[in-house]
């Protein structure tokens, strides 16, 4: 075994404060505050009213505010407002972008994307 653990907020959890967890952080409920993460799942009831910082990010909730990861995925039933910074970054059809996305590797202003993402079901 390598020792890893997780932690999990449930939907009938709300936090206000930041979080800072050197484990994986399922959160399924409520947050109004930073989140620092080694990798965060969030599921389709979560809100995150604050930053999102974490190595890996798997978002199906709202986010309200700046996220910064290495690996990300915006999954469709995401709706994310605020600036994305990201290395590898995957968004389903149907997520909502309301902010800009940039390469965490540029540094030019000219790399960054103003995206305004609302994909059909059809």
């Amino acid at each position: 075994m390598n020792g890893s653990t997780f932690s999990v907020l449930g939907a009938d959890t709300t936090i206000r404060g930041d979080i800072t967890a050197s484990a994986d952080l399922h959160l399924d409920g409520k947050v109004e505050g930073d989140i620092t993460c080694a990798a965060l799942v969030q599921g389709e009831s979560s809100h995150v009213t604050g930053a999102v910082t974490a190595e890996t990010a798997r978002l199906a909730g709202t986010v309200t505010g700046t996220i910064t990861a290495r690996e990300l995925v915006i999954l469709k039933s995401a709706r994310i407002e605020g600036d994305v910074h990201y290395d590898a970054l995957t968004i389903e059809q149907g997520a909502q972008v309301d902010g800009r996305l940039s390469p965490r590797a540029a540094k030019a202003p000219e790399h960054e994307t103003h995206l305004v993402l609302a994909a059909s079901q059809d």
